[in-house]
C-alpha cells in the first residue's frame, strides 16, 4: 500500500462535498431529491459576462497568462476595492486566484509558518483551519453562539490572542450562518487587531448578498492602522453566478502578493485566462442581474424563514446576507450528523451538520433553489421532526 504524506492524514474531509455528492448519486438513480446543501447561485451567469468570454476566446485569449492576474482585470479589482470598499488598492496590491478558496489557500502558504497561530471563529466555513493545517499553522478555534448571533466579540477575540497568534479570519456576510457584523462591530474588532499588531483577513465574497438594510463595511476601511493588518479575500462566485469560472482575488501589501504570486507560480500559475475577461464584464458591466438574483435570495429567505420557524423544536437565527440559514436541533436531542443522515434516507432531504463547521447542534440550509423546492423540502424537514417530537 501506498505511504501517504502524514499532512493528508491530519485533514478532515469535506462533508459538504461528501452530502452534495450523495446526493448527486441518489438523483441520478431517480430520487427526488431537495438538495439545500449547495453553496452556489442557481442562476445562469449574466449574458454579458458569459458573451465577453466567448469574445476573448475569439480574440485568441487561450494562452498563458501572467501568474498573477491579467492587468486589466487586477486594475478592474483595485478600482472596485476602492470604489466599493474604501481601501485604496492598485494592481499591485491584487493577485487573481482559482476562486476565492485558491486566494486563502495562497495566503496560508505565504504567511503562516509551523506554529503560527489563527483564530478562527466558528461556525465557520469549514475549509479554513485544514488550509492552517498545510501550512503547518495551529487553527485556535472560538465557538460563538446565539446569543451573539454567531459573532466574535472583542472580548473573545482578546482573550484568545497570544504572542504565537499571526492571523485572525473574519468571514461576514457569513457562511454558513448568514449573519452580517454591524459597521460597529467591525471597529471594534479593528481597534483589537490593531492593539495587538496582527494581521486580519476578511472574507468578502458574500459582500453583495444583503437583507433587511444590513450593511457591509471591510474592515481596512476603518483606520489607516487596520489597513496594513488587513487582507481582503473574495471572489466573482456568488454575486455574479460564477462558481464554475474559478475566478477570485486576493488584495493586500504588495510584498504579500509577490509572495502569494510565487506560491502559485509553482502550484497553478495563471487562472484560465479567458474566464479572466468575464470578470472584467462582470465588474465593469451592468449590475442589474446582481440586484436581481439578491431580490430573489431576499424572497426566499422570507419563505424558508417562516416555514422554518412555524416546525416545532426549531429555531433559527434570521441572517442578513449570503444564502443559508442554520436552524438549532437541539430541542430534538440528536446530533446534527444523525440527524442529516436519517432526513436524507426517509426524506431525500439534503441539509449539511454543523458539525463540519466546528460546532453542534444545527444544520446549515442553502436557499440557493428555486422556491417549489423550497416548499417541497420544508414540507418535507416538518414531516421527519414531528416525527421526531
Amino acid at each position: 500500500m501506498m505511504k501517504l504524506a502524514a499532512r493528508v492524514g491530519q485533514l478532515t474531509p469535506s462533508l459538504t462535498l461528501a452530502i452534495d455528492a450523495k446526493a448527486k448519486a441518489m438523483k441520478a438513480d431517480g430520487a427526488d431529491v431537495c438538495n439545500f446543501s449547495v453553496g452556489e447561485p442557481d442562476f445562469p451567469t449574466p449574458a454579458h459576462i458569459r458573451q465577453a468570454c466567448e469574445a476573448a476566446i475569439e480574440a485568441g485569449k487561450t494562452r498563458y497568462g501572467a501568474v498573477a492576474g491579467e492587468m486589466a482585470l487586477r486594475q478592474a479589482i483595485a478600482q472596485k476595492l476602492q470604489t466599493e470598499n474604501d481601501l485604496c488598492y492598485s494592481a499591485t496590491n491584487v493577485i487573481v486566484t482559482n476562486g476565492g478558496k485558491h486566494s486563502l489557500y495562497d495566503l496560508m502558504m505565504a504567511l503562516i509558518e509551523p506554529e503560527d497561530e489563527v483564530i478562527i471563529p466558528a461556525p465557520y466555513w469549514l475549509s479554513y483551519p485544514e488550509m492552517v493545517k498545510l501550512a503547518q499553522g495551529k487553527p485556535i478555534i472560538i465557538q460563538t453562539d446565539v446569543a451573539n448571533n454567531f459573532k466574535i466579540t472583542p472580548d473573545q477575540l482578546q482573550a484568545a490572542i497570544t504572542p504565537k497568534t499571526k492571523l485572525f479570519v473574519l468571514n461576514s456576510p457569513s457562511n454558513p450562518t448568514g449573519v452580517v457584523y454591524t459597521p460597529d462591530e467591525i471597529r471594534a474588532l479593528a481597534d483589537v487587531i490593531v492593539r495587538n499588531d496582527i494581521y486580519v483577513v476578511s472574507d468578502e465574497i458574500y459582500e453583495k448578498l444583503l437583507y433587511d438594510d444590513a450593511q457591509h463595511l471591510s474592515i481596512g476601511a476603518v483606520s489607516p492602522e487596520a489597513f496594513e493588518r488587513t487582507i481582503v479575500s473574495s471572489g466573482f462566485a456568488k454575486a455574479y453566478a460564477m462558481t464554475g469560472w474559478r475566478v477570485g482575488f486576493l488584495a493586500g501589501a504588495p510584498e504579500l502578493i509577490k509572495a502569494c504570486s510565487t506560491v502559485q507560480g509553482h502550484s497553478t500559475s495563471n487562472v484560465c485566462t479567458f474566464a479572466q475577461y468575464g470578470a472584467i464584464a462582470a465588474l465593469e458591466g451592468p449590475q442589474d442581474a446582481v440586484e436581481e438574483m439578491r431580490q430573489a435570495f431576499a424572497q426566499r429567505r422570507t419563505v424558508i424563514l417562516e416555514r422554518v420557524n412555524a416546525i416545532p423544536g426549531l429555531t433559527c437565527v434570521v441572517p442578513t446576507g449570503a444564502f443559508y440559514i442554520m436552524p438549532s436541533i437541539q430541542q430534538l436531542g440528536i446530533d446534527s450528523l444523525t440527524f442529516c443522515e436519517a432526513l436524507l434516507e426517509e426524506q431525500q432531504v439534503v441539509a449539511v451538520p454543523s458539525i463540519a463547521f466546528g460546532t453542534e447542534g444545527y444544520i446549515r440550509i442553502s436557499y440557493a433553489t428555486d422556491l417549489e423546492t423550497i416548499h417541497k423540502g420544508m414540507d418535507r424537514l416538518d414531516k421527519f421532526v414531528r416525527s421526531r417530537i
